[in-house]
């Protein structure tokens, strides 16, 4: 089979399933976090749940990379770079600073497995491999394919992709570095967050991160990094509502003024 074909299978599977993603979740919260809860079958330790879950998302863009026809083109590697600092910090780093014992269902793990795996594949081939030849476009929705070369990083999609990439990275880091320091050494309880996007919104990390994959999206300028930005959005929108609820029901005292993911919005 034609990989383009495959691709282009997987990413229209791929998006029927995060519709009725973004649906269900609005009416069950994902059992993992603050949100765990019974009946959902054995589990495992959360921080080696999340490194082994996210982990795909490393390996399989590293090797993709390697294995690809454009590793030793600028472009290409800036995104790998782009990727990579927000993956290490999300899979390698940030485990280890949850000051938590909860645990999580191994099917939340392995769905996790199954949204990275393909999902990363989606993107790393079409960047380092199917986007080398211009002459491929999605013909059904009438999308030229973008060839990234160095005239590339003067486009102006590119020029605000990266700077709202590195927008929403500061204010994700930002955001959980709040979350970290609102308890010290073996405390366990959760507590109201100030400063920061706190101040807008409940769930200011998730903003960011939202924020950080349009603007990915926007500098590789293809439909599977649109994709990733529609999946991000199908899974934290309905999330930061359930925390938004749950931020409201633990605390009568919390601030009314705060939407739950988008500032002055939702």
């Amino acid at each position: 089979m034609d990989e383009f074909i495959f691709l282009n299978g997987l990413m229209i599977v791929s998006g029927f399933i995060g519709v009725a993603i973004f649906v269900l979740l609005f009416f069950i919260s994902a059992p993992y976090g603050r949100h765990v809860r019974k009946g959902w079958g054995p589990m495992i330790n959360s921080k080696w749940g999340w490194i082994i879950m996210e982990s795909p998302a490393i390996i399989i863009f590293v090797v993709l990379f390697a294995i690809g026809d454009r590793r030793r083109e600028l472009v290409p590697i800036i995104f790998l770079f782009l990727w990579l600092i927000h993956y290490v910090q999300r899979d390698i780093i940030y485990p280890f600073f949850l000051r938590t014992n909860k645990r999580m269902p191994y099917l939340i793990l392995f769905f996790g497995l199954i949204f990275q795996t393909s999902n990363t594949y989606i993107i790393a081939r079409w960047i380092f491999t199917l986007s080398k030849t211009s002459t491929y476009s999605v013909s059904w929705l009438n999308i030229p394919a973008i060839v990234y070369t160095n005239a590339w990083l003067r486009d102006p999609r590119f020029i605000i992709g990266i700077i709202l990439f590195a927008v929403g990275y500061i204010i994700n880091r930002h955001s959980d570095f709040v979350l970290r320091k609102l308890r010290k050494p073996g405390e366990k309880d959760y507590k109201i967050p100030f400063g920061g996007f706190y101040k807008f919104v409940s769930s200011p990390n998730y903003f960011g991160e939202l924020i950080l994959w349009i603007g990915f999206a926007l500098a590789i300028w293809s439909w599977p990094g649109f994709l990733f930005a529609f999946w991000t959005t199908a899974n934290l929108l309905p999330r930061c509502k359930s925390h938004h609820l749950w931020y409201k029901e633990t605390f009568p005292d919390y601030p009314k003024e705060r939407k739950a993911l988008i500032p002055f919005v939702f």
